[in-house]
């Protein structure tokens, strides 16, 4: 009788892919040092020579992640300023009484409305 529960079926099988994935790097790796020896090369150069690609394209892999890291990182900033940049400065129009009469005046004292100075009451 299993006392596992259901909800653990599916670590098992991630578990069971990602060690099959392992044991077919391991293989080629296998098959790239076997490779190497076949053209001559010893098997301790060919394990340094897989090695260092590794590192190398690991290198490159981090590089490319730092460098997009950094540019998500400014979009975020950018973006965030361009909100918050500018908001609430400027005045909106307001109707009141100026020198004009009354009307939609602007905020530097100019009125916006049309205005006919005969047509005061």
């Amino acid at each position: 009788m299993a006392t596992n529960a259901h909800t653990e079926r599916w670590a098992h099988r991630a578990g069971c892919k990602a060690g099959r994935a392992w044991r077919g790097f391991v293989r080629q790796d296998r098959r790239a040092i076997e490779w190497f020896v076949k053209h001559g090369w010893t098997a301790g150069l060919a394990k340094a020579m897989l090695w260092a690609f590794k590192l190398i394209v690991l290198g490159i892999l981090l590089y490319v992640a730092f460098w997009l890291a950094l540019v998500l990182v400014f979009g975020f900033l950018v973006a965030w300023a361009a909100r918050n940049v500018g908001l609430g400065d400027e005045q909106s129009p307001q109707w009141r009484l100026g020198l004009l009469g009354f009307g939609l005046y602007h905020p530097d004292g100019s009125r916006i409305d049309p205005h006919d100075p005969d047509d005061e009451y």
